[in-house]
């Protein structure tokens, strides 16, 4: 029988950090879009950071994959700093990343089934064309896209679209998940489809994400930790009940307007 001081220990420890920021800033000419900001990202939580435009929210997520080069501070991905890795210790990093860009970024070119097979076949040296087409199926089916094989991204609504891009993020088992505003432009149905395989993608390959989003439905749906940056830092952390319940200003009136423009 398990010692009950070691089950007790067990439960109360705090997860690891997948994700570790201490002290970033970024800035652009005389801009400063981000100033002093840290924050850490716990194995297995989706982390929702909130914030009005220009706040920082997408520069942050880039820094994050080092698409954009910080200006200091340290950043700690699967224990890596990433500040100092080289060209082919970050690309082999970014592979345990998935970045779905707001724009969804699939190529207008390829069917479907070729957007998928292209990180497959790079990243997934080892894998034969039948293992390839299972993984395909296998993740279109997981995000309602089964019967879209061959179809080119023209062909599927704004929804399936972003769903075509999620399933080609998630094709290479990636460890972390980075949303970039994964429901802009979205009616509030297909909103919320997206914001439930979020959380699916979450229980079903084990990720953990940071997710940029000014829609509070969205926040409401997937988050277990939201932070909002103000002026580039960190202005307030907690559970979505502690916004709601927040007074202040800063909080009710961001609410406030969010609300506005979904009812709108």
């Amino acid at each position: 029988m398990e010692n009950t001081e070691t089950v007790a220990a067990e439960k109360t420890k705090t997860p690891r950090q997948v994700i570790e920021i201490n002290n970033l800033s970024k800035g652009f000419a005389d801009l400063k879009v981000l100033q002093n900001l840290s924050l850490q990202l716990f194995d297995g939580e989706n982390l929702v950071v909130l914030g009005k435009s220009g706040s920082g929210k997408s520069v942050l997520i880039k820094c994050i994959v080092r698409l954009l080069n910080p200006d200091q501070g340290t950043i700690n991905v699967l224990g890596e700093n990433i500040n100092e890795l080289r060209r082919k210790e970050l690309a082999t990093l970014r592979e345990k990343v998935g970045f779905l860009f707001q724009s969804g970024a699939l190529y207008d070119s390829m069917t479907i089934k070729q957007n998928l097979e292209f990180p497959l076949k790079r990243i997934r040296k080892n894998l034969s064309q039948k293992e390839i087409d299972e993984k395909i199926n296998e993740v279109l089916e997981n995000v309602g896209l089964a019967d879209t094989l061959n179809k080119m991204p023209s062909e599927l609504s704004g929804g399936m679209r972003k769903r075509a891009s999620l399933a080609r993020t998630i094709v290479v088992d990636p460890m972390i998940m980075l949303y970039d505003e994964p429901t802009t432009g979205l009616d509030p149905v297909t909103s919320d489809e997206i914001s439930w395989l979020i959380n699916d993608v979450q229980k079903k390959y084990k990720t953990s994400s940071i997710i940029i989003t000014h829609d509070i439905e969205c926040a409401r749906a997937t988050a277990d930790r939201v932070i909002m940056l103000k002026d580039g830092e960190v202005y307030l952390e907690g559970d979505i009940d502690d916004f709601e319940k927040s007074t202040d200003p800063l909080i009710v009136s961001f609410f406030k307007k969010q609300k506005k423009n979904t009812q709108s």
